[in-house]
C-alpha cells in the first residue's frame, strides 16, 4: 500500500499556486497540507480560487517556515527572490520544489545581471525531458532529489522545441531565434496596467524586447547543455489575448547536408518515449487550445529550404506543463512515484 505524501503550497493565492492545488487535489497519492500566502493570509482559499471547490473552505496561513515545516514536500509558488530564505529554513529531508527562479541558474553572474541580487545557489533542474549532448536526459538527475528548481514557462517551450536538434547536431547553436505568443497569466496575479482586459483584448504587443527578458540566460543554459557548446539566442515574447498558453516559434540554421527527414528523426527519437511531449504528425501544427489544463507539450518541426533553416513550433499551457504540472511531475520522480501519476494529458478544447 502506497503511503500518502503531504504537500504544502506556499503562494497558494496566485495563479501558479492555484494550479498546483488543482493538480494535487486530484493526485491519488498526494494530500494537500498547509496553504499559505502573504498579503492574503487569513482569507478563505475560495475567495481567490473559486474553482477549487474541495479546498475552498481552507484558510490561507502566513508563509513561514513554522507553517510549512512537518510536510513531506513543500511547493514554493512565490515571487522571484522570495524562495531562497524559506527554502533555507526547511529540513534537508523535506522535498522542496521551487516554481520561482531563485535556484534555476548555475551562473551567479547571469543571475546578478538579470535579477539584480545575490545568487542563492543552484538546485537540480526540473525539466525531465531535457536532452543533453551526451544523449542522457535531465530526469536522471532528479531521482531522490530533495531540492528541485522548476523551469520558467517560456524556457520550457523554447527548450523542448530546440534541444533535440542541437543534441543531434542537425542545427547550428548560433543564430537561434525565438518568438513567443504568451497569455497574461504567466505574469502572475498582481495588478499591472498592461495586463488589464482593456489593454490586451483585441491586441498583441511585444515586451522585454532586445534581450532583456529574465528567461534568456535559463534558455541559453539549457540549450548549451543540449548542444555541448555555447549558443546564441534572440528571444522576443509577445502578449496576446488568451488567459493561458504559450506558442513558441523557434528557428535555427540547418547544418550542412541535413535533410528534412534527418531533422524530423532527431525530434522523433528524442521524444518517442516521453509521456508528455508529443511530436505531431507531419502537417499538423500545435495550437495552445489543445494543451489547456494538460501537462503536455505539442511540437512540430519542418525545414524552410529557401532560408536554410529549421522551424520548430511548441505549444504548452504555461500554468500546467509550464509551471505546476512540471512541479508535480518532478515530485513524482523525486519520491519514486510513476512520473505520470496524477497528471492530465487531455487538454480542454475548444
Amino acid at each position: 500500500m502506497n503511503m500518502v505524501t503531504t504537500v504544502a503550497v506556499a503562494g497558494a493565492s496566485g495563479y501558479a499556486g492555484g494550479e498546483l492545488l488543482r493538480l494535487l487535489s486530484n493526485h491519488p497519492e498526494f494530500e494537500v497540507g498547509a496553504v499559505t500566502a502573504h498579503s492574503s493570509a487569513g482569507d478563505k482559499l475560495g475567495r481567490h480560487h473559486p474553482n477549487l471547490i474541495g479546498l475552498a473552505g481552507r484558510t490561507l496561513q502566513p508563509t513561514t517556515p513554522d507553517v510549512l515545516d512537518g510536510h513531506d514536500a513543500v511547493a514554493l509558488a512565490l515571487p522571484h527572490g522570495a524562495s531562497a530564505e524559506i527554502a533555507a529554513a526547511m529540513s534537508e529531508n523535506t522535498l522542496v520544489v521551487d516554481c520561482g527562479a531563485d535556484h534555476r541558474l548555475t551562473d551567479p553572474d547571469a543571475w546578478k545581471q538579470f535579477y539584480g541580487t545575490e545568487h542563492a545557489g543552484s538546485w537540480p533542474y526540473g525539466l525531465p525531458e531535457l536532452v543533453h549532448a551526451d544523449g542522457s536526459k535531465q530526469r536522471e538527475r532528479l531521482a531522490n532529489a530533495r531540492r528541485i528548481a522548476v523551469p520558467g514557462c517560456n524556457v520550457t517551450a523554447v527548450t523542448l522545441a530546440m534541444a533535440p536538434g542541437l543534441a543531434a547536431g542537425v542545427i547550428a547553436p548560433t543564430d537561434i531565434v525565438a518568438v513567443l505568443a504568451n497569455g497574461p497569466s504567466g505574469a502572475g496575479k498582481s495588478l499591472k496596467t498592461q495586463l488589464l482586459a482593456s489593454e490586451i483584448l483585441g491586441a498583441a504587443s511585444p515586451y522585454a524586447v532586445g534581450g532583456g527578458h529574465r528567461h534568456i540566460p535559463e534558455i541559453e543554459q539549457n540549450l548549451a547543455l543540449a548542444a555541448g557548446a555555447p549558443i546564441s539566442l534572440s528571444f522576443t515574447p509577445t502578449l496576446v489575448p488568451m488567459s493561458r498558453g504559450i506558442l513558441a516559434t523557434v528557428t535555427a540554421k540547418l547544418n550542412n547536408g541535413v535533410t528534412s527527414s534527418d531533422a524530423r528523426s532527431a525530434w522523433g527519437k528524442a521524444y518517442a518515449d516521453e509521456p508528455f511531449v508529443h511530436l505531431l504528425p507531419e502537417g499538423q501544427w500545435p495550437t495552445t487550445a489543445a494543451t489547456v489544463g494538460a501537462n503536455t507539450a505539442h511540437i512540430q518541426v519542418t525545414v524552410d529550404e529557401r532560408a536554410g533553416r529549421l522551424v520548430a513550433v511548441a505549444a504548452i499551457d504555461n500554468l500546467t506543463k509550464g509551471t505546476a504540472g512540471a512541479a508535480v511531475q518532478c515530485m513524482n520522480l523525486a519520491l519514486g512515484r510513476p512520473e505520470t501519476l496524477g497528471l492530465p494529458t487531455t487538454g480542454v478544447a475548444p
